[in-house]
């Protein structure tokens, strides 16, 4: 599979828009649909932040390899970095229930 159909195909399982992903690469809704369609080569630092966005490997964005799962993970990242990562990627109704269960759940051990 071409790369540029994995961007496609992995911003659509994320349920994500294209001006979404755009604004998290710091670009337009035009330039970034250019990657989707393989009109413009998304430049390595925006795979890497896919990459990390979407938790998959570069050889996987890059159509290398069919395993969307990266080959290894950063150790060096605590277990709050990974969360506020995760939840940075949550939409605004998850992050808002996210917030609710937290609550809920301090209410319960005070």
């Amino acid at each position: 599979m071409a790369h540029y159909q994995r961007l496609r195909d992995l911003r659509e399982d994320a349920d994500k828009t294209q001006q979404e992903i755009a604004d998290y690469l710091g670009t337009s809704a035009q330039h970034y649909g250019k990657y989707e369609s393989g009109k413009a080569e998304i430049p390595l630092e925006r795979a890497v932040l896919l990459a990390k966005y979407y938790n998959v490997s570069l050889d996987y964005i890059a159509g290398i390899s069919s395993s969307r799962h990266p080959l290894t993970s950063d150790s060096s990242l605590s277990p709050i970095g990974i969360l506020s990562d995760k939840i940075t990627r949550l939409s605004e109704s998850e992050k808002q229930a996210v917030k609710d269960t937290l609550s809920s759940v301090i209410d319960m051990i005070k």
